[in-house]
This record gives C-alpha cells, sequence and structure tokens, in this order.
C-alpha cells in the first residue's frame, strides 16, 4: 500500500495523478497546504501502518518531523521524499531524501518530473506519450519556462486545474492519459479557456491600476493585493514595469504573499526565505507574518498606485532621437534624451540633472525608481515642444 502526500497546486496535483495511474487502488492521495503537510504527517507515524510506504511530493516537513522521519526509516518504515525546491536541499543528506533543483541535461525540475522519473526508473510505470507531455506541461508552467518557450499550452493547463475541482481535474487528466496517444484539450475546454483567459486579461488589467512601488531592503518591489491568477498577473506586471525587481502579490484571505520576477538578476526565493518561506528563483512565497505585514501592507499603505506608460504613441515613444518625456504626480516633467551614442542625460523641469547614464534602460529605472514617473501621451509631448520652439523664436 502507497500513501502520497502531496501539494494542492498543478505540480502536486501531477504527482497525484501520475501515482494513481502507476498503482490504482493502491494508494491513497493527500493534497496538503504547506502549513498542513505535518498534520498529515504526524497522522501518519501514529496511525499507518508500517508497511504502508510514504511518498512526500513538492513539499517538505519541518524540522521536528524531519528527525520523526528518520526515526521511522531507521526503524524499517518506508519513506521517500522528492521536492526540487533549493530550500530543501537538505533533504538530500537522508537516504530517504531526493531533491533534485536541475536534472543533467541542466533543465529546471518539477515534483512531477521527479516522481515520473522516479516510477519509469523503478518500473512502477510505463512512459507514454501522452503522459510525458503532460508532464512536461506541468514542469514548464511550475518553472516558467513555459513563458521563455512561448508554451500557452503549459499556462492553458494550469487555468483548466483552477476552473475545475481537484476530484473533477484529477479523473480528467487520469482518463485520458491512460487512452490517449498524446494530450490534448477537448472542444469544451478549449472554449471553457478561452472565456477564461479574457478574464484573467481584465483582471490583470484592474490590478495594473492597484500596484504600488516600495524599496524592500536592496530591491524595488511592487505591491499588489489578489486572491487569484498570481503567476499570470506578476508575470505581466513584471514586464508592464521592468524597473521593478520583483513583484509581491498579497492574499490578505490566505494570509500568504507570493513574490514573482522576470528578471535572472533576482532569486525571490530567497526574498521568501527571509520571511520564512521558500520556492523557485522566478516564484516563491512566504505566510504573511506580522513582519510582513508591517513591510507589505501597513508601510505601503498610504502609497499612490503607479501610473502606467502611455499607449499606441506615435511620437513620444522610448528610446526617441528627440528625447522621451516623462511626468510625476507632483506635475515635475522630465526630458529623458541621447547626448550621443552611449550616453543619456535627464532634465527635469528643464533643468538637467547632473547623473549621466549608459543607456536608455539605466536612465528610465532611475526615473520610475525615485521619481515614481509615467511615459506621457502624445499631446503632452508634442505642446512641450511646441512651447520649447515658441520660447526659442521668442
Amino acid at each position: 500500500m502507497y500513501k502520497i502526500l502531496s501539494h494542492n497546486d498543478l505540480d502536486g496535483v501531477g504527482c497525484g495523478i501520475l501515482a494513481k495511474i502507476a498503482f490504482g487502488n493502491q494508494v491513497k492521495v493527500r493534497y496538503n497546504s504547506i502549513s498542513g503537510l505535518n498534520r498529515e504527517v504526524e497522522w501518519f507515524l501514529e496511525n499507518e501502518e508500517k508497511d504502508t510506504f510514504l511518498l512526500i511530493t513538492d513539499l517538505s516537513v519541518n524540522e521536528e518531523n524531519e528527525k520523526r522521519l528518520e526515526e521511522f526509516h531507521q526503524s524499517g518504515g518506508k519513506v521517500h521524499l522528492l521536492d526540487h525546491h533549493k530550500s530543501a536541499l537538505h533533504f538530500n543528506d537522508y537516504e530517504w531524501g531526493q531533491v533534485i533543483v536541475e536534472d543533467k541535461q541542466g533543465n529546471l525540475t518539477s515534483a512531477t518530473s521527479l516522481l515520473y522519473d522516479y516510477l519509469v526508473t523503478n518500473q512502477l510505470m510505463e512512459a507514454t506519450d501522452s503522459i510525458s507531455e503532460f508532464v512536461e506541461l506541468v514542469r514548464q508552467y511550475d518553472t516558467w519556462e513555459w513563458e521563455k518557450n512561448n508554451n500557452f499550452e503549459a499556462q492553458r493547463l494550469n487555468a483548466l486545474f483552477f476552473l475545475v475541482s481537484i476530484d473533477e481535474f484529477e479523473e480528467k487528466m487520469i482518463e485520458r492519459l491512460k487512452a490517449s496517444e498524446h494530450f490534448y484539450f477537448d472542444e469544451f475546454e478549449k472554449k471553457l479557456l478561452e472565456m477564461e483567459e479574457n478574464k484573467i486579461e481584465r483582471y490583470i488589467r484592474r490590478k495594473g491600476h492597484e500596484i504600488v512601488q516600495k524599496k524592500v531592503g536592496d530591491y524595488f518591489a511592487g505591491i499588489v493585493y489578489a486572491e487569484s491568477y498570481h503567476s499570470e498577473l506578476g508575470n505581466e506586471l513584471g514586464k508592464e514595469y521592468p524597473h521593478l525587481d520583483y513583484i509581491a502579490i498579497l492574499n490578505i484571505g490566505g494570509k500568504r504573499v507570493g513574490f514573482r520576477t522576470i528578471h535572472d538578476h533576482v532569486d525571490v526565493s530567497e526574498v521568501a526565505g527571509h520571511f520564512g518561506g521558500g520556492g523557485h528563483a522566478k516564484a516563491s512565497g512566504c505566510s504573511l507574518t506580522e513582519e510582513t505585514y508591517k513591510l507589505f501592507v501597513e508601510e505601503t499603505f498610504h502609497l499612490e498606485p503607479l501610473r502606467e506608460d502611455a499607449k499606441r504613441n506615435r511620437f513620444n515613444i522610448k528610446q526617441s532621437t528627440f528625447g522621451s518625456l516623462y511626468k510625476n504626480r507632483r506635475d515635475e516633467l522630465f526630458l529623458l534624451y541621447p547626448v550621443n551614442e552611449n550616453e543619456w542625460a535627464i532634465e527635469k523641469n528643464k533643468v538637467k540633472i547632473e547623473e549621466i547614464f549608459s543607456s536608455f534602460q539605466e536612465a528610465e529605472i532611475y526615473l520610475k525608481r525615485n521619481e515614481m514617473t509615467w511615459l506621457v501621451k502624445d499631446d503632452e509631448f508634442v505642446n512641450y515642444l511646441m512651447n520649447e520652439v515658441g520660447k526659442a523664436k521668442g
């Protein structure tokens, strides 16, 4: 008999699906939040029969249960922990721990991909094209590779996961993976996903008007309240405001903070780790504690939201040889313009500031971080230029 304790997100449920395909009626699967895992482990150690094989996937236990699982293993109990988070690497010190962040080919792993390899290697499951394709979609979504690879099928799989119950998702996937040569979405799911994508787009657009900016430690964070679509929201807000090092997404009801970044110079698992959490370099999270509440909620409540750059401009565009005009909430104007091929300068209210920048991007980051500016619309830019021309003629 097997028992699998896994996370309640797509990657965690992907593990449960594989386990049910491999073991059928011989496995019990329980999905847990990060905080709920340790209660389940304690219950297992106190109540389950010793010959039940315990698999823990996509989650790691606390220090107390770590010791108890080692004692369970030493006394002949069967346990295996599979994880892919850097914060869990110390479990590799145990015979029953297997934590792999990157595979031998240099690809980031997911719990689903690790369990699949484990099951196939130990001849507990036969590899098929449909299962392999499903596992790869889960892996790419969980590691954010889907965004780099433009693999929107992975994003759609996660969207479908949240549109139906876990039981329904499990049932659909198990039946499909057993019966089909290749993974696919049926026509009803495609229509459902199309409607959901439109909903997500509207949601992200609304949240884009609510984000505030704060320097937290060495990084500039964008902070927004949201209970849904954290990955999609973090990704799009990161692209909309690239001067921000990461996006902090506050789920007050769930008492969680999610961290997302699109940048390679930031590892948000380290950010989350500072607050007792963990995760991946691009996506991580922690609990909303008194410390994080004070930092991300109390100290930002009074801040005004960021303003988006003007869209569909023809004249006031970025990196223009004529200069690009920005504005802040104090109605101060900033002209960012090239001095030569390697130097960019800024005029604040028509007075040149001392700093010289080596690129447009460097200068714009300075403006947005220090002056909270946005690119103004064409009409304001044209009026600005006409006033300058008028003064020159006068």
